[in-house]
């Protein structure tokens, strides 16, 4: 949860130009020494033709340079710099996962979490200010030590890359003041988010972070959902035994810091691909042996992450994933008995348990995990592929490089509705008729699309329903 969108520093260019020759040496070397298991995708940006029915009917909230009649240069320039922008807010939500890490750490300091309260205090309270200070020099420390850990090494390359140091006294001092500014800066948007969600429509809340930074922040939570709403559309006979063998996950993420309680003490990994699998399998919707999955992502870092896991798996290693959850959320005791069900059974489908990394003492009595090494031969199957869901699509995708089942959790929340339409529009063209889309973010609706909404899932969080979590199940028309 970090800053609107602004034009691109000369900073964040120079770090974007690092990404993306990053991930040329490293993503594309990675695919050539993976498994050919399936046909290699590849991406075009929509031309603007295909997205014509969504401007037309968003002309009045668009810029005047793609209201008129462009010639095509002007209007393929007009999407790239769209996708470009859309590219840009994964520097901001970057910046999501370092304050969270200092809101909720626990490896590299004793200071009190800054939750949600504090949170709202901070700057009023000297109590609050005080602990928040500790823990921004704790985390300096801890990211400027030769012996950090994963996640710590990859905030610290962040912050480089962004300009700041760790040389200098002076130079830390900038550090801190840059993680208290971001602080500051997430304290006031919660309180404008609170005020919004007084009103807000159920649409309206659909398209809440659209000006936000993309953080790649993950949890289990959505993942039981989705379990829950497989099970359903199994029950109701819209999903037949066997008929997914073709999966796509848009914005797997790569959870290190997480958003909710800053579980910092486990390597960054990737969930959902396996939780979605494992689900699959189970219902017996999916083969282990048969099955093709492709992440669809923007993030340099998640493409990386993903295309070595597969390139292990080549080399014959496991992926391992830590599964924890906090029983201190202020979630019903039914919903966290259900839950906790399934998290007993989650990667026994594909993988086996092993050893978890051990919960720092501060948590140890909140937070239950558990770890799964799931074998090379599930993990060389899934393939990750660079993609702006809501401004690319498939080249040339005929009938068989379409996709039984797509995914994608807190992922539409961070557009508005004109990017949620020609996303909702890209979602039709890369499902087989008859095939499902599941998001917990409810789509814009506004502009005719061959999906249709065909079943709804509602998971009552709070004691009394106060929360719920809901799971919209699309259908591609036939």
């Amino acid at each position: 949860m970090t800053k609107p969108s602004h034009s691109e520093s000369p900073i964040q260019t120079l770090m974007t130009k690092n990404r993306l020759f990053s991930l040329l040496l490293l993503v594309f070397p990675l695919a050539l020494c993976a498994p050919a298991l399936g046909q290699q995708l590849k991406t075009e940006f929509m031309p603007i033709e295909t997205a014509q029915p969504v401007v037309r009917e968003f002309a009045d909230a668009l810029p005047p340079e793609i209201r008129g009649a462009l010639d095509p240069a002007s209007r393929s320039a007009w999407v790239r710099a769209q996708d470009a922008g859309i590219r840009q807010r994964l520097v901001l939500g970057e910046e999501d996962t370092l304050t969270n890490l200092l809101r909720f750490g626990v490896t590299y300091t004793r200071e009190y979490q800054i939750d949600r309260e504090y949170l709202a205090a901070y700057g009023k309270s000297t109590l609050v200010n005080s602990f928040a200070e500790n823990r921004a020099n704790d985390l300096i420390r801890a990211l400027a030590s030769p012996t950090a850990n994963e996640g710590m090494r990859q905030m610290r390359e962040f912050l480089l890359q962004r300009g700041y140091s760790f040389k200098t006294a002076q130079d830390r001092a900038r550090v801190k003041q840059h993680l208290l500014d971001n602080l500051a800066h997430m304290r006031d948007e919660f309180a404008q988010f609170r005020e919004k969600l007084k009103d807000a429509s159920p649409a309206e809340e659909a398209h809440l972070y659209a000006q936000r930074g993309i953080s790649l922040d993950s949890n289990l939570w959505p993942d039981y959902a989705l379990d829950r709403s497989l099970g359903e559309l199994v029950k109701t006979g819209q999903l037949k035994p066997g008929s997914v063998r073709r999966i796509a996950i848009v914005g797997p993420g790569l959870d290190f810091a997480n958003k909710e309680n800053g579980n910092d003490f486990y390597p960054p990994q990737s969930i959902q691909p396996f939780a979605v699998l494992d689900s699959l399998i189970r219902l017996g919707l999916s083969d282990a042996g048969t099955f093709e999955l492709y992440t669809l992502d923007i993030s340099p870092s998640v493409n990386i992450h993903i295309a070595r896991a597969q390139k292990n798996a080549a080399d014959g290693k496991p992926y391992v994933v830590q599964l924890p959850w906090n029983s201190a959320v202020p979630y019903s005791q039914e919903y966290l008995a259900a839950f906790e069900t399934y998290w007993q059974v989650l990667g026994t489908q594909i993988g086996k348990p092993v050893k978890p990394v051990t919960v720092p003492l501060k948590v140890a009595d909140q937070v239950h995990i558990r770890a799964v090494s799931i074998g090379p031969e599930i993990v060389r199957r899934i393939t990750p592929v660079d993609m702006n869901i809501v401004f690319q699509r498939l080249a040339a995708a005929g009938q068989d490089e379409r996709f039984d089942l797509i995914i994608g959790t807190n992922i539409f929340i961070y557009y508005a509705a004109f990017e949620q339409s020609l996303a909702r529009a890209n979602l039709a063209g890369l499902l087989k008729p008859g095939g499902f889309a599941l998001t917990n973010d409810l789509l814009a609706d506004k502009v005719p699309s061959k999906l249709e909404l065909a079943h709804t899932t509602n998971l009552a969080i709070t004691p009394q329903g106060e929360i719920t979590e809901h799971v919209y199940c699309y259908r591609r028309e036939p």
